[in-house]
């Protein structure tokens, strides 16, 4: 059952989107996250018919996403659904999740991280466009190899926001 959620930020009001965890038994363990959306975000998830408007579900995650914004949290600990992405683009997002909370690094720094240096830096781009976790899942941390902010589906304001939040960017 996929289940969805409104969560106020300062970025404005966030879409999550969740499946339901089968645990032991056929009991729920839980919730995984499939999609995070920013208001306006290119690409960003639609609510469907047969979705579940359930809130409660995303207790947990809207306690985390409170926390960081307020600065207390500088990782997520949250289950995300499987099978999401092609295997080039899971690759990608996995090197995402291990950029550091306050840390930037450039597409060309991700290329190598996944093996497809040269040539290969705009399909991370790409792959990183289409990142369905923003803010739990840190695109906005990667930039262009001169520090410029470059492309971020949630607009180029909000990933200076977020790096701001992280203490990440440079002074100038």
């Amino acid at each position: 059952m996929t289940m969805y959620a409104t969560v106020d930020s300062p970025l404005g009001e966030l879409l999550l989107v969740g499946e339901e965890v089968a645990g032991p038994a056929g009991t729920s363990a839980g919730i995984a996250l499939v999609s995070l959306s920013l208001p306006g975000q290119k690409g960003a998830a639609v609510v469907q018919d047969g979705w579940v408007h359930e809130p409660a579900a995303f207790d947990g995650i809207a306690t985390q996403l409170r926390e960081y914004f307020e600065g207390r949290r500088t990782r997520f600990d949250l289950l995300y659904a499987d099978g999401r992405g092609t295997d080039f683009q899971r690759r990608v997002w996995a090197a995402l999740d291990g950029v550091p909370y306050g840390e930037t690094v450039s597409y060309g720094q991700i290329a190598e991280r996944v093996g497809s240096s040269g040539a290969g830096v705009r399909a991370v781009g790409t792959a990183i466009g289409r990142n369905p976790l923003l803010v739990v899942r840190p695109c906005h941390r990667v930039i262009g190899a001169d520090g410029a902010l470059r492309g971020y589906a949630g607009g180029l304001e909000r990933k200076e926001q977020l790096l701001g939040l992280e203490g990440a960017l440079a002074a100038g």
